[in-house]
This record gives C-alpha cells, sequence and structure tokens, in this order.
C-alpha cells in the first residue's frame, strides 16, 4: 500500500521560513517524479513545485520562484519543501504527490499526472 506522510505543519509570520517533509512508502521512490501542491480554502488544487527522479531538474510555479526549493532524498524515500520568505497568500493545505508513470522521466506540473496523494499538512502564514 503506497503511502505519502507529509510533515512540517506550522503558523509563521510572513517573512519566516518553514519546510515541509513528505515520507513515501509503498513505492519505488526512486523512479517517482515528485510534486508539491497547496490548496487554500475556496480554490481549486495548485501546482507548486516538481522534482525529476534523480533531483537533477526541477520545477517552479512563479508565485514561489526564488523562495521555495524542493529537493529529495532517494536514500531516505523522503521529498522536501524549503520555504523561504512566507507570504500570507501562501496559507494553504500543503500536498505532496508521486508520478509513477515510467514514461515521465522529467517534472510534471498537472493534478492528473500524479498517482498518489498525501492527506495533506497545513501551512499558515500570518501578516
Amino acid at each position: 500500500q503506497v503511502q505519502l506522510v507529509e510533515s512540517g505543519r506550522g503558523l509563521v509570520q510572513a517573512g519566516g521560513s518553514l519546510r515541509l517533509s513528505c515520507a513515501a512508502a509503498g513505492l519505488t521512490f526512486r523512479r517517482s517524479v515528485m510534486g508539491w501542491f497547496r490548496q487554500a480554502p475556496g480554490r481549486a488544487r495548485e501546482f507548486v513545485a516538481s522534482i525529476c527522479r534523480a533531483g537533477l531538474n526541477t520545477y517552479y510555479a512563479d508565485s514561489v520562484k526564488g523562495r521555495f526549493s524542493i529537493s529529495r532524498d532517494n536514500a531516505k524515500n523522503t521529498v522536501y519543501l524549503q520555504m523561504n520568505n512566507l507570504k500570507p497568500e501562501d496559507t494553504a493545505v500543503y500536498y505532496c504527490a508521486a508520478d509513477t508513470n515510467v514514461l515521465n522521466t522529467i517534472v510534471a506540473v498537472r493534478v492528473y499526472e500524479y498517482d498518489y496523494w498525501g492527506q495533506g499538512t497545513q501551512v499558515t502564514v500570518s501578516s
């Protein structure tokens, strides 16, 4: 059974930092493209960042570029999202996702490209 478990939820002030982690089990992590998405109340789930299998290629939403950084440790089956200079508009539930499609070796930015999802972790940024 595939499990993606996020951790690192928190309440921070604007300008602060937070690091999210996502531990994966039940899948071949090193062969999975990984991504982070977020969903604010009343809004659709939106792409945040993605990282390729080997960790050499990353891609970010324009809204977080230069502030967020995605990384992975294939030895630990874990993907991370370092969030710096947080803004109130970053407030959302953040989800980790895995794309296990063998044909996808780079990054994935669309919700439908991902097979498995974590339960989500709340990030709240106060002004």
